[in-house]
Formats: structure tokens, sequence, C-alpha cells
């Protein structure tokens, strides 16, 4: 059996800047250092941070008055920023500045008097923190069936924006189904879905065509990577979305010549590692890497960090 990984994979530049901001907060100002919401969507970042003294809390009313608060990479809505303002606590924002493109464009064609549509899942973080910037102008899209049936006001002009973490073919889709009923659709001029998910899902394009089956090495609640499993799937591909090692079914290898391996963007590589290492016990004498594209980017690190440094 030979083992194929896909590149790029696992941590992007988001995900890097978020955690350092509570490595770094937690470095200089000690703990326990409190994070509204999971900082990215994976449990083993998570619990490591929650180790080194992170407290993650749902909700800004359950930190203490005066304390350091830090936002997660999926965004905040205004209402959140003016709570903590009113409380009195030290803020840092960890929002994804992918993320915060998408809030800007929410602002600045509301402003210009349209009403937006949003293709997003309910619930998920980014869209609630996104959602919240103009509640009365946005109406969210889920899925194919809800575009074919959403009623959109167009006694303004409309624009259509998306959640960062969602599969490109399946915004596609959804897409065509809004600009097939309401004609006067405006996209906008640059995708919203962010260079590592698109990255992440043409690798695994590429690797559906060289493999029998697909691991995915991430979290449940990881959109992106629940969205690698389902490009696979889309392109006959079979595929696991799983935590770790630990969660390999011997069963799924029975009859699989070459198993493809890739994970989320909030996956630390050692996960990824764990995973071969365990493909290796289980019978894989091969493993190789399939390039897609070479990411380079960084993300700074906000600046109301640096200012709290300089102040501390």
């Amino acid at each position: 059996m030979k083992v194929i990984l896909a590149q790029p994979r696992g941590v992007c530049a988001g995900v890097e800047r978020a955690v350092k901001i509570v490595e770094l907060a937690l470095e200089r100002f000690g703990a326990p250092i409190y994070v509204r919401k999971e900082i990215v969507h994976n449990q083993h970042i998570v619990a490591r941070l929650c180790r080194e003294g992170a407290v993650f809390v749902e909700e800004l009313s359950e930190v203490p008055a005066g304390a350091l608060a830090i936002f997660s990479a999926h965004g905040v809505s205004p209402t959140v920023r003016e709570e903590a303002k009113e409380r009195g606590l030290r803020t840092v924002d960890a929002t994804c500045p992918l993320v915060s493109k998408v809030h800007l464009e929410v602002l600045r064609y509301v402003k210009r008097d349209y009403n937006l549509v949003l293709i997003g899942h309910d619930g998920h973080d980014e869209v609630v923190g996104t959602l919240g910037h103009a509640p009365d102008s946005i109406t969210l899209v889920t899925d194919v069936r809800d575009a074919e049936a959403v009623e959109v006001p167009v006694d303004k002009p409309v624009m259509v924006l998306t959640q960062t973490t969602l599969s490109v073919d399946d915004t596609k889709q959804i897409m065509d189904v809004l600009v097939r009923r309401f004609p006067q659709l405006e996209t906008p001029s640059a995708d919203d879905i962010c260079y590592a998910t698109q990255n992440r899902q043409s690798a695994v394009k590429g690797l559906t065509e060289a493999v029998d089956l697909l691991l995915v090495v991430g979290s449940q609640n990881s959109s992106n990577a629940k969205r690698l499993v389902e490009v696979a799937g889309s392109r006959g591909v079979p595929g696991y979305l799983i935590d770790s090692a630990d969660e390999i079914d011997s069963s799924w290898l029975v009859g699989i010549e070459a198993v493809g391996v890739t994970s989320g963007a909030s996956t630390p590589e050692e996960l990824v590692q764990g995973v071969v290492d365990r493909l290796r016990e289980l019978g894989a004498t091969e493993v190789e890497t399939s390039t897609a594209v070479e990411e380079h980017v960084v993300f700074t690190l906000p600046p109301e960090l640096r200012e709290l440094q300089a102040a501390g």
C-alpha cells in the first residue's frame, strides 16, 4: 500500500497567526488569558493552549472585568466588541484577515444601500460574526435547495458574499442558482473563499486521480476539513475525517492500493505524521508527496497586541 500526502495541507497563515497571538499573550502577560470561542477549530490546539493557561469561554460575560480577552480567528460581530468595551476588557483581535475582508465588504455594500446574500453554514462562528455586521441587510443561504427557495429583497442592488471555508464547487452551484433566479445579483471582484481553502481543495482534486481512499486529519467542527472529504467524495473517492491516528479503522484499508492523506487548515502537522506512522504499521510501504501549489502567505500580528506589549 502506498501513502500519498497532499501538499499544501494543514495550518494556514490565519491559523498560525491566531495561535501565535494566544501564545505571545500568555508569554507576555501570564495565565489566565481568556479566549472567546475556540481560537481555531482543532481540539488538539485548544487542549494544548488550555494546558498552557488559556481559558476558553463561550461569551464575554464569563470573562472577569478588566481581564485580557482574545477574539477567535473566525471573527465577531460589532455587538461583541461593544460589550468588551462596556465591560472594560482589554482585547486582542485574532480574526483571520481574510474573514475581516468579508466584514469590510459587508459594511461597504450596506453603506452603498445594498441588500446582501451570504452563502454559509448557519451557526458557524464565522457566519454568526459576519451576519452581526448587518443583520437587517443580509439573507443567509446555506445550500442549493435553500438557494432555490430563498426570497431576496430586490428593491435595492443585491451583492453575494461567501463564508471563507466553503467548498469551491458547492459555492459555484449555489451561486449559479442565485444568478439564475436573481439576474441582477452582483458578485465581488475577488473570490471570498480563502487561498488556503482553495489550495487544499485543489490538492485533494489532484489526489483523487491516484488514490482509492482519502484520510482528512481534522476536528469534527472544522468546516474546511469537512469540505475536503466532500471534495473527494464528489470525485468518487471515499473519505474519512479523523482527529488523529487513533481513529483509523483498519477495515477501511482492505483492498486499498493507495491512500491519500491531507489535513484541514487548523490541523498541526504532527497529527498528520502520526497518521502516516500508523499507516506504516498497517502495511504502507511507500510514502510520497503530491504538490499542487507552494504557499508563502504570512499575516502580521494585530497592532493591539504590539501596543499591549509596549504598554506592559
